[in-house]
Parts: C-alpha cells; sequence; structure tokens
C-alpha cells in the first residue's frame, strides 16, 4: 500500500507551494505583479507543459501536475476568498466619496466596452446570450494588478490613481448581478422563479448579517486571538457561499454579498489583514489553475485568432477608455494611464467564462479560445500598465502630478488611541487636520466611535494590518502603543514598506528613544520627559522667574536632550524630549 505522503494530491500540493514560494519573492524583486508568474508557472507544470511529457520523462512527474482538475477545488476557495476580498472594499463611506467615478464613469465604461466588444463578436455569429456574456467578461478589467502597481508606483492618490480605482470599484459591484443573472438564465423557463429564489438567498445572508456579524466578531476580537478571528471571518464566508449554492447560484456570489457586509462594520481592515495571506495564496493555486488550461499549442496552431483576439479586445478597451476620459476633460497624460490600466481583461473575467461555461451559456472552442486570449491578455496586463505609466510621464507637465497629489488629502493614521492618541487626535482636530485612528480594544473602539471619533479596530500585532492602512498616501503615522517589542516591530515594518513616511513614536524612556530612531523614526518622545520638563517649568514660575526665560530655557534643553538620544551618545540621558517646533 502507498504511503499516504506520496499520494497524487500530496505531491500537488507540494508543487504548487514549492511554485508560490518561488514566484511570490521573484517577481516582487523584479516589480512584476506575481499574477504574471503564477500564470506562467501554471503554463510550465501543467497538461500541456511539464505534465505532457512526463509520459516520455516519468521523472518530469514529481515537479509537474498531470490533471488541472486536481487544483479546482482549491481553485475556487481562491475566487471566493477573491470576491469576499473585493467586498470588503464596497463599503458605503467610499462609493459616496467617489459616487460620480464609480457609478458615472465606472458604468459608461462597463457598457461601453461591452457595446464596442460586442460589434467586435458579430462576425462569428455566436448567437445574442454569448456574444453579450464574452463582450461583457472581456470589458471587465484586472483589480488585482491594477491596484497593485498604482500602489507599488505610490500613484495610488493621482487623478490616475483615483479614477482607475473607481472603475474598478464599479466593475466590482457588477459582479454579483453578472453571476446572479448568469446562474438563472441557466434554468431557461425558470428564470423567474430561479431569480427569486437567488434575490431570497441574498436577503438571508444580508439579515443575518446584520444581526449575528456585530456579535460574532465583537467577541472573536475580545479574544486578542488572531486564529478565532480568521477562523470567524472563514465560517462567514463559507455559510454564506453555502446558502448560495443552495438556491443554484454562485459560492462567488455568497462570499461577495458576505464581504459586503462586512465593509459596513468596524472589524473590516482586521478581517482583511486575517485572510490577506490566505487570500494570496489561494488566488495564486487559482491562477495556476488558469495558467494550466492554457494550450499553447492552441496558440500557436491559430496564432492569428488569439494573439489578434488579444491585441483586438485591449486595443478596442484602451481606445473606448481613452475616449471617454478625454470627453470628461481629463489630460491626455491621464487618460492614456488609466486606458493601458484597464485595457486587458481580468481574473473576474475568468470567473465569469467559468461560470457561463459552467451552465452552458458558453462551451467547447469558443470557450477555450476566450480562455486563452483572457489569459495571455491578464499575463501582459502589468506591461500595459507600465507603458501607461511612461505615457502619463511623457503627456504630462510634473507640476499637475504634484497638484494631484496635494488635491487627494492624505491623512494621518495613530496606531492606539488611549489617552495620548486622543489628545493627538484632539490637537489634529483644532488645526483641521484628517486623521484615522487604529486600535486594538474592541469595546473601546465601539464606544469612541460612538462618541463620533474616526476609529477602527485593528490589532497593530499584525503586520497584515499596515497593508490594509494605505500608508502610501499617509502624511504620517504616530505610534502610541504600549509595549517596547512590539513598537520596535512596528517601527521596523513601516519603515521597511514606506522608507520616507513621517513616523512619529512615543517611547519608554531615552534609551527606548535612542533605539527607535536607530529603527528609523522621525521623532520619538520618551513619555517621561516632558513631565520632567513640565514640573521644572512649574517650579520656576511659582519661584518667581519671569516666564519668558523659562520657557526659552525648557526648549533650549528639550532641544540638547533631543539631540543627544538621536546621537545615541553614551552615558544615560535621565530626562526625555519632545521634539522642537
Amino acid at each position: 500500500m502507498a504511503f499516504p505522503l506520496e499520494s497524487p494530491a500530496f505531491k500537488d500540493i507540494v508543487v504548487v507551494l514549492g511554485a508560490s514560494g518561488l514566484v511570490i519573492p521573484a517577481f516582487a524583486a523584479l516589480r512584476i505583479s506575481p499574477v504574471v508568474g503564477f500564470i506562467l508557472v501554471g503554463v510550465a507544470v501543467g497538461p500541456f507543459g511539464l505534465g505532457g511529457l512526463s509520459a516520455d520523462l516519468p521523472w518530469l512527474a514529481h515537479i509537474s501536475i498531470s490533471s488541472a482538475e486536481s487544483l479546482a477545488a482549491p481553485a475556487e476557495m481562491g475566487v471566493a476568498l477573491l470576491l469576499f476580498a473585493l467586498g470588503l472594499e464596497l463599503s458605503l463611506d467610499r462609493l459616496r466619496a467617489m459616487r460620480k467615478i464609480v457609478f458615472g464613469l465606472g458604468a459608461t465604461q462597463m457598457v461601453a466596452c461591452s457595446m464596442a466588444l460586442s460589434g467586435l463578436l458579430l462576425p462569428f455569429h455566436l448567437g445574442v446570450t454569448a456574444t453579450a456574456t464574452l463582450a461583457i467578461a472581456l470589458a471587465l478589467s484586472s483589480t488585482a494588478v491594477g491596484l497593485q502597481m498604482l500602489s507599488s508606483s505610490g500613484r495610488m492618490s493621482s487623478r490616475a490613481g483615483r479614477t482607475a480605482f473607481g472603475v474598478l470599484l464599479f466593475q466590482d459591484i457588477a459582479i454579483a448581478p453578472l453571476l446572479l443573472l448568469l446562474s438563472a438564465s441557466a434554468a431557461g423557463a425558470g428564470f423567474g422563479l430561479s431569480l427569486l429564489k437567488s434575490l431570497a438567498a441574498i436577503g438571508v445572508i444580508v439579515i443575518a448579517g446584520r444581526l449575528l456579524l456585530p456579535p460574532l466578531f465583537l467577541q472573536a476580537a475580545r479574544t486578542r486571538r488572531p486564529e478565532l478571528f480568521l477562523a470567524a471571518a472563514l465560517v462567514v464566508l463559507i455559510i454564506s457561499a453555502a446558502i448560495t449554492a443552495s438556491a443554484s447560484l454562485s459560492p462567488a456570489v455568497g462570499a461577495l454579498v458576505a464581504g459586503i457586509m462586512l465593509a459596513e462594520t468596524d472589524w473590516r481592515r482586521q478581517v482583511e489583514a486575517a485572510i490577506a495571506p490566505f487570500q494570496g495564496l489561494l488566488l495564486g493555486v487559482f491562477l495556476i489553475w488558469v495558467g494550466m488550461r492554457l494550450d499553447l499549442g492552441a496558440v500557436m496552431a491559430e496564432p492569428g485568432l488569439v494573439i489578434g483576439g488579444v491585441a483586438a479586445v485591449c486595443g478596442v478597451k484602451a481606445l473606448v477608455v481613452m475616449a471617454l476620459l478625454r470627453l470628461a476633460r481629463n489630460g491626455n497624460g491621464v487618460s492614456a494611464h488609466v486606458a493601458a490600466l484597464l485595457a486587458a481583461p481580468s481574473e473576474t473575467s475568468l470567473i465569469l467564462l467559468g461560470s457561463a461555461s459552467a451552465v452552458g451559456v458558453i462551451g467547447g472552442r469558443v470557450a477555450d479560445v476566450a480562455l486563452l486570449i483572457t489569459g495571455l491578455s491578464l499575463a501582459i496586463a502589468p506591461l500595459l500598465g507600465l507603458i501607461g505609466q511612461r505615457l502619463e510621464g511623457a503627456f504630462r507637465p510634473r507640476f499637475h502630478d504634484a497638484q494631484a497629489e496635494a488635491s487627494a488629502e492624505p491623512r494621518t493614521i495613530i496606531i492606539g488611541f488611549g489617552r495620548v492618541g486622543r489628545m493627538v487626535a484632539a490637537m489634529l482636530e483644532v488645526h483641521r487636520q484628517p486623521y484615522l485612528a487604529v486600535d486594538s480594544d474592541p469595546d473601546e473602539v465601539a464606544r469612541l466611535r460612538r462618541a463620533g471619533h474616526n476609529v477602527v479596530y485593528g490589532d497593530a500585532r499584525r503586520a497584515e494590518l499596515l497593508d490594509t492602512l494605505q500608508l502610501e498616501t499617509a502624511r504620517a503615522v504616530v505610534l502610541t502603543i504600549d509595549g517596547t517589542s512590539n513598537l520596535d516591530t512596528l517601527v521596523r515594518l513601516i519603515r521597511q514598506r514606506h522608507p520616507n513616511l513621517c513616523v512619529v513614536a512615543r517611547a519608554r524612556d531615552a534609551d527606548h528613544a535612542t533605539r527607535l530612531y536607530r529603527l528609523g523614526v522621525t521623532d520619538a518622545v520618551p513619555e517621561t520627559v516632558e513631565s520632567s520638563l513640565q514640573l521644572a517649568e512649574a517650579l520656576l514660575v511659582d519661584l518667581g522667574v519671569p516666564m519668558g526665560p523659562v520657557i526659552a530655557s525648557i526648549h533650549d534643553k528639550r532641544a540638547e536632550l533631543r539631540a543627544r538620544i538621536q546621537r545615541g551618545a553614551p552615558g544615560k540621558v535621565r530626562m526625555p524630549i519632545s521634539r522642537r517646533r
């Protein structure tokens, strides 16, 4: 009897995990989206790559996967997590703030690109339903690639970044009704009944979410155990997907609705941080699965059809988006950048095509060619994004970039919202400076939110939390949390990701402040020093020394101590400091 670890399923998992361990750091070092790497890995190890050669060369079986079906279940879970994460981005506040771009330009782009692509498909006589489905699927653009490229280049808050994000946000919203209509259309004559069942399933998720999600996540947060928080998120996702599946609706719709429900709670950012590692891994499995289904032999057999299809789809979408943005009076640089970034179809296009194939709307050779065109387009999406960046730089003067950045009104992030954090926030409010506070006490967060403070729940011990706070657009970060080891780790992580960001930290004493300066903080304020300086100031005034000379001497002493701590001078500094303004 074979040892269990020698099973084909275990071997496939090892291949996928090994590929993920190589792809993610390699493509991150090259500053290329790992989406491309995962698809290429799937092509290489799949049945049309090394897997197809394993019959003649048996040793290749150890580093290849012979059947794409072996990854179907984890790939479907990756799709569910992707849509769950997309749902978390669809908060009402975000939609309200960007409503003109999202529901104006986003809807117009979707309709215009779908109509243009339908015209492109008409000569193939595929039928109305198949043509419309393919056109809508190909009109979608990659959120994963687009946001990753905007974030890595620091352009999220630019005009091009906000415009692209708004369009992608509308497409994410459109996924649920599209999948709903697609699933219901499979019922044929029972379309109306199937649609009602689907809407009823979504209604059950919404009502149950309103009643059960707040107490569930409050209890998980009170435990301060990240694994329980993750477990709660996965339970919500799985139950929601099961409810929609029971109504003959795609489980992905349930995952998206669950994410939208959580987007309106205090737990959104912590949920994002909890699922981030699993989302990346399972999305990688999905993309590898997509790559395994790409038959490059078919591309070589019909290069004109496939490569021409890629060029036609990307070209038509780019021209339509460019024209819409120019009509909206955007500059040539912004229009070219956004058009190139949105030109390629997306991972959600593959989800829609898979659902259409499953219900029989498309099939056979049409589905295979559509999958090839979408997969190859997605593979070149990062290249198109880079071209868009270069075009924006070539078309637009540099001072326009500064204006766009200034209009974004970035805010200060306060991590730790105890007495010190609340005092910092109060002074920011006095001077009308926007901020977002993060605290790990769920009950305190709920109380402060009711009092009108802009604070969300989040555990600063989780490095993934930083990725949800959009620090690339922040003006500064203020760290007021207790615990020197947690604070040191957080400073190190922030400085690694954002070397130019202003970081102000609360230190325990002068020695800790010196260590924080070595880690790269902009300012460190030892908590015991200002009380000493204030005590000395009060004493001198009570002794009759005039206020002016007292304040001047206190400022001089503060500056002296700060300079000594920054230099890491030998000898124990007995008084903490505050930055001189």
